[in-house]
C-alpha cells in the first residue's frame, strides 16, 4: 500500500524541467549538472512539445552516468481546455520519435497516445492552468495529477490538491508528485526546489519509469519520509523533524499531530474509511511531503 517496505532505496529526481531546447534558460547539459551538483539522482528534462521549439524530445541519454541518470519527456500541448488555450501534459519516458499532435488532436487523445507509447503521463500544474474537474475527468490517460509545482507558486497557484481530492472521490484511481517546473530564468525561483523520491532496486532509466508508473514514490519540497505503515485503524508515520503531521484526504476534516521535533507519530485512519488518504510531513521552515492517496477499505485489514 506504501512504498517504504518494498526493495530497493529511494531515489532523488524531478520530473519536470525546461532547457533552451524550449523556454529555459540552460543548455540541456548544464541544467543536468545543476541538478547533479545539488545531490539529485535523475532529472526527466522536459521541453514544450511545439512547432515554435521544433517539437523536441530532449536526448539526455548521453549525460547519464554511473551516479545520475536521465528520463526522456517532454511537456505536450493540444487545444484547448476550459479556461486556457491549451494543455499541459508532462509525459516521461517518451520515445524519441513521438511524433507531434495532429491539426485534430485533442489534449486527452495526445495524452493517451503517450501512455500508449509507455509514458509516465501527469496533469501539469492543473491550479495555474485552471483546470476544472471537467478537464482533469477528460485526461483519462494520465497516471498522475502534478500537486506541488514551485515555479506556479509565485503566483499563489502552486498547490492542486483540492482538484486532486475531488478526483479521487470521483473514483479515478491517481498518484501524485511535486516538481520544480524549472527554466532556470533570472525572474524564477530558485531550482531544485520540489521533487519525488522513488522507490527502485536500482537507477535504471526502465527502472525508475516502472516504479514512477505503479506509484512507488512520495513527493517533498523539504522533509524526508522514512516509514508510513498502515496498522489497523492507525498509520504511523517515521519522519525527519517536523512541527506537523497531517493526515487529510477524501473527507472534509483532518487528523493532526504538532510539536517540535516530530520524528514519530500515529494518527486515527476511521474518518477516512472507505475513502482514501495522504500524510502530510510539514518542517520547521515551511518544507512539506506528502505521500501518494492510499486508498483504505471499509473495514480495517487485521
Amino acid at each position: 500500500m506504501t512504498p517504504f517496505d518494498l526493495p530497493g532505496q529511494f531515489w532523488r529526481g524531478n520530473l519536470h524541467t525546461h532547457s533552451n531546447e524550449s523556454d529555459g534558460a540552460f543548455s540541456p547539459a548544464e541544467t543536468v549538472r545543476i541538478y547533479r551538483d545539488a545531490g539529485y539522482d535523475f532529472l526527466a528534462v522536459t521541453d514544450h512539445f511545439r512547432a515554435e521549439y521544433g517539437f523536441p524530445v530532449t536526448d539526455t541519454r548521453e549525460l547519464r552516468t554511473a551516479a545520475f541518470t536521465t528520463l526522456i519527456g517532454a511537456e505536450l500541448h493540444a487545444p484547448r481546455t476550459e479556461a486556457g488555450p491549451s494543455w499541459h501534459i508532462v509525459a516521461v519516458g517518451l520515445p524519441l520519435d513521438f511524433q507531434p499532435p495532429a491539426p485534430e488532436e485533442t489534449g486527452p487523445e495526445l495524452a493517451r497516445r503517450a501512455r500508449a507509447a509507455g509514458a509516465f503521463v501527469g496533469m501539469a500544474h492543473p491550479a495555474a492552468s485552471l483546470l476544472t474537474a471537467v478537464d482533469a475527468e477528460s485526461l483519462d490517460a494520465a497516471h498522475s495529477v502534478e500537486v506541488y509545482n514551485a515555479l506556479a507558486d509565485r503566483e499563489n497557484r502552486g498547490d492542486s490538491w483540492h482538484l486532486t481530492d475531488v478526483l479521487l472521490n470521483r473514483g479515478h484511481r491517481l498518484t501524485a508528485y511535486a516538481a520544480d517546473d524549472a527554466h532556470l530564468q533570472p525572474q524564477d525561483p530558485p531550482p531544485c526546489a520540489a521533487w519525488v523520491q522513488v522507490r527502485s532496486e536500482s537507477l535504471e532509466p526502465d527502472a525508475l519509469l516502472a516504479a514512477l508508473i505503479a506509484g512507488h514514490f512520495y513527493s517533498s519540497t523539504g522533509p524526508e519520509l522514512y516509514d508510513v505503515r498502515i496498522d489497523g485503524d492507525l498509520v504511523r508515520v517515521q519522519c525527519s523533524a517536523a512541527v506537523k503531521v497531517l493526515l487529510s484526504g477524501g473527507a472534509p476534516g483532518a487528523q493532526v499531530a504538532q510539536g517540535s521535533g516530530l520524528t514519530d507519530c500515529t494518527l486515527p485512519l476511521a474518518m477516512f474509511r472507505g475513502k482514501h488518504c495522504r500524510v502530510t510531513v510539514e518542517d520547521a521552515a515551511g518544507g512539506r511531503a506528502w505521500t501518494n492517496p492510499i486508498h483504505l477499505p471499509v473495514e480495517p485489514v487485521s
